[in-house]
């Protein structure tokens, strides 16, 4: 049962981390100086928006891949620091 106990240590971890970023992206603009950080979220060249009388589209293709290279380069750093 011990690789369970590590194993639901690091969902709660995780999900604590979830929750700081989600709570930084919410009131990011309250914070001075904070908010410019992330206001490219959602608005890099790629990003796709389409707007019509009734109907509006957005799909932001060149911000999940900035986000996804960023994510992948964090999880190897982290899986490079416990494998030392």
């Amino acid at each position: 049962m011990e690789d369970w106990s590590s194993l639901g240590k690091l969902v709660i971890a995780a999900g604590v981390g979830l929750v700081l970023v989600g709570l930084i992206l919410v009131f990011g603009e309250r914070l001075s100086g904070a908010g410019s950080w992330f206001g490219w979220i959602g608005r890099l060249p790629g990003d796709i928006s389409i707007k019509r009388d009734h109907v509006s589209f957005y799909f932001p293709l060149g911000t999940s891949l900035v986000l996804s290279v960023v994510l992948s380069l964090v999880f190897y750093l982290v899986s490079w620091l416990f494998r030392r």
